[in-house]
Formats: C-alpha cells, sequence, structure tokens
C-alpha cells in the first residue's frame, strides 16, 4: 500500500516507532482519518434526521475512499483532479440550499453538515464545490430572472457545466465595493472591459459570473460563458495554499455579453452582498471541517507513535493539546448549529456570519498548527494530510473576508462605529 493510500485501523501497536522515510517505498501510517465518534464529543449527530446522516455518511465516505487517496499527487503539482468531478456530481449535492432547478434544496443544517465533511476531506474540493454552488449558482437562484435560472442551474446542478465568481480584482480587494471593472451597454448586448483575480474554477469554467460597474454607476452581474472571444483567464502559480484549485487572473478587452446574461435583479453591490452572505456561512463550515481533520489526525498519531517506550497520547502535554482541540470543535459546531437554525428562520445578518468565520478560522489554524507540531517530522509531509490542510486554511483564512475584516463587520454592528475606512487628516491650516 502506497503511503499516500492510507492504511485500515488496526494494522498493529506501535507501527510507526520505526517509520521509514514517507515517499520513499513502502510505509506504514495510522488511520489518518477517525469517524464522526471521534471529534463529535456531545453527540450532536444524533440531533441529525435519519436522511442527514445517510447523507453525510455518503460524503464522508467519497472524500475518504476517493479523494483523499489520489488528492496529494495533485496538490503537489497545483492541478485540479477533473476526473473526480463525474464521481462527485452523483452525490447530488451541488446548489446545496437552492430549491428547485436540480439542486437538492437542502436545509442550512444539512448544507453545512456537506460542506463540513468536503473539507475535512480536502479544502481544495470543498473550495471546488463552494465556488460553483455557493457563489456561482448562488448569484443566479438569488438574483436571476426565472428564464436565467431554468437555462443555467440544471445543468450545473448536475455538474454538467461548471461556474466560477468574479468579484474579486487586483487592486480591490477587501474594498471591492469601489471595483473597476466596467459595462457597457451596446445595443442588445454588455461590453466588458477589466481585470479580476483570485477567480477559482475561472480557468476552466463553462459559466463565469463577471461584477461591474454599469453606465448608472451600479454593480450588476454578468454572465460570461466559455468561449467568449476577449476573455482570457490566466492561472495564478507559485501559490502555497489550495494548490488543486485553479485560480485565475481574468483580463477583459470588450468581452460581448448578451443582454440576457445580465441578472435581472442585480442592480447594487448590496444585491452582491446577498450572494457573500450565503457563500460566507459556508465557509465557515470548511473551517470547522479542516480542523476536525487535524484534530482526528493527531489523535489516530499520538495513539500509535511511541517514543521513550510509550504512546505520545500517554504524556500529560499531549492529552491537554487534544482536549483543547476537542473543546474548540464542540465549541464551533455548537455555535455553527444554532447559526444554522437562525438562518433557517430567516433570523440571519452579515454580522452573525462574520463572527462564526472569524472564529472558526483562527480555531482551525491554531489546531491545525498544534496538530502539524504533535506529528513532528511527519507533519510537514504530505502523507499525513495535515500538512496540506494546514497549508489550505490560510486561504480559507483570507478568502471572503480576513480576519480583521470580519472583526470590523461585527465591531461597526455592536458598537454603532464604522472603522472600516480610515479618515484621512484634516488639511493643515493656511498660514498667512
Amino acid at each position: 500500500m502506497s503511503a499516500t493510500q492510507g492504511t485500515p485501523q488496526g494494522m498493529g501497536e506501535g507501527v510507526l516507532g520505526a517509520v521509514g522515510p514517507a515517499g520513499n517505498g513502502q510505509v506504514v501510517q495510522p488511520p489518518v482519518l477517525g469517524g464522526p465518534e471521534e471529534s463529535d464529543y456531545y453527540l450532536l449527530g444524533e440531533l441529525l434526521t435519519e436522511e442527514q446522516q445517510q447523507l453525510r455518511h455518503r460524503v464522508r465516505e467519497f472524500m475518504d475512499q476517493e479523494v483523499i487517496p489520489v488528492i496529494n499527487p495533485y496538490w503537489e503539482r497545483a492541478e485540479f483532479p477533473h476526473e473526480l468531478v463525474p464521481k462527485l456530481a452523483e452525490l447530488g449535492i451541488a446548489g446545496f440550499q437552492i430549491p428547485g432547478y436540480g439542486s437538492p434544496g437542502m436545509s442550512n443544517v444539512t448544507a453545512g453538515i456537506v460542506i463540513m465533511e468536503l473539507a475535512r476531506g480536502d479544502l481544495s474540493m470543498s473550495t471546488f464545490v463552494g465556488v460553483h454552488s455557493a457563489l456561482a449558482m448562488a448569484s443566479i437562484a438569488l438574483l436571476g430572472s426565472e428564464e436565467q435560472k431554468q437555462r443555467f442551474l440544471p445543468p450545473m446542478a448536475r455538474l454538467e457545466k461548471i461556474g466560477a465568481f468574479g468579484l474579486t480584482e487586483p487592486a480591490h480587494g477587501t474594498d471591492v465595493v469601489k471595483l473597476q471593472t466596467e459595462a457597457r451597454r451596446d445595443g442588445d448586448s454588455y461590453v466588458l472591459n477589466g481585470y479580476k483575480r483570485w477567480i477559482g474554477n475561472a480557468t476552466f469554467a463553462d459559466y463565469v459570473i463577471i461584477w461591474a460597474r454599469g453606465d448608472d454607476g451600479h454593480v450588476g452581474g454578468y454572465i460570461v460563458e466559455k468561449g467568449t472571444p476577449g476573455f482570457d483567464a490566466q492561472a495564478i502559480t507559485g501559490k502555497t495554499a489550495l494548490r488543486c484549485v485553479q485560480n485565475a487572473q481574468i483580463s477583459m478587452k470588450d468581452v460581448r455579453v448578451p443582454a440576457e446574461n445580465k441578472l435581472e435583479n442585480a442592480h447594487t453591490f448590496r444585491d452582491t452582498e446577498k450572494v457573500l452572505l450565503a457563500s460566507r456561512y459556508c465557509v465557515a463550515w470548511e473551517s470547522i471541517g479542516a480542523a476536525i481533520a487535524g484534530y482526528e489526525t493527531a489523535l489516530a498519531y499520538a495513539k500509535e507513535r511511541k517514543q521513550f517506550g510509550m504512546p505520545l497520547a500517554s504524556f500529560q502535554l499531549i492529552q491537554y493539546r487534544l482536549a483543547r482541540m476537542l473543546a474548540d470543535i464542540t465549541d464551533m459546531v455548537c455555535m455553527q448549529v444554532r447559526l444554522a437554525q437562525l438562518m433557517d428562520e430567516g433570523k440571519y445578518s452579515m454580522p452573525r456570519v462574520s463572527l462564526a468565520k472569524m472564529h472558526y478560522t483562527e480555531r482551525a489554524r491554531a489546531i491545525l498548527s498544534d496538530a502539524r507540531d504533535m506529528l513532528g517530522g511527519n507533519g510537514i509531509i504530505l502523507d499525513y494530510h495535515v500538512a496540506r490542510h494546514t497549508c489550505d486554511i490560510e486561504a480559507i483564512d483570507t478568502y471572503e473576508g480576513t480576519d480583521t475584516v470580519q472583526a470590523l463587520i461585527v465591531g461597526r454592528d455592536i458598537t454603532g462605529y464604522n472603522a472600516f475606512a480610515p479618515a484621512p487628516p484634516a488639511p493643515a491650516p493656511a498660514h498667512h
């Protein structure tokens, strides 16, 4: 069995005491990931319906059996595993909470469980599905006309057509409300000019939702179909996080989009924020999934690895760190399940979602850092998967708004003061 394929549970006590260099021949390694019982300390899984439990099992099984055994070489080569997409389509999860049009119409709790399980296996795959479902499809579902929904969503739900979401620009990330890409009306078309950056899936997407400023000065969404002249998406190379995700730098020169491809109900940037809220909620679940992966791996490793003749798990400091990891994960899951309930009840807000994203990404980074440290030298090798998660969580921490941005959104809500834009200094008084 190769080092990247994992080992069934019960491979023998203390096998890691004499483990060879990972990736150089046959390497015995611990069970890389445990079951839900390893991290569900408060038995929240018992609150799920039978249907939710079955879906969770199917997604986890897909990630464990189809993705985890093959993903490391793709990550190392910075390639996207296109051959997994048809298998992913069979799960029927694309579109998440969108009702109808071939999408599953999940509750927010159900969608969260699915995203968490995707991320527990691999953050690049969860990001691919998230960009496609919670950004591209959600833009059409929330802001498109009925005709646009009927035309675009069903093939996207079947993953026959892949979507991307083009908002961020080279000079505008946090202040993307000031985006500069332009959409000029010309007869029965719109002509797009400008640049986008960090656009996931864009190098191979069939539909890219481009956000641009129209003649009226307001931001709207435009569905650019694959092969449109003047649209050029080049992969960003040299990344140390989410290496499988094909982020692109997009340049648009006189890109002509049919008028019927302008999202009918996207009139201002405030409409765009409706999509960002839904997506930010999904990203919060991703952080929890990654944290669970780190904890489960660290726990399995500590039970197997012997030092000074004793398993690592028998040492006080290791037990303390594992207990702290579990406490953080239990805290995050309880908090997020409540947020999901509030969203199902329509009692959500951007600050509430931002609080979750801010808190979870910070704790996930800490948990994965601890897990990497507990694995020692093996913690920096892809075979044990923690290294990949530790790198990838850095991107999760940044996209959909950094820790600082989320804190300022919450801070503005609880204090009433907007601390986002620093005020320019007052002009010096004139001297006569």
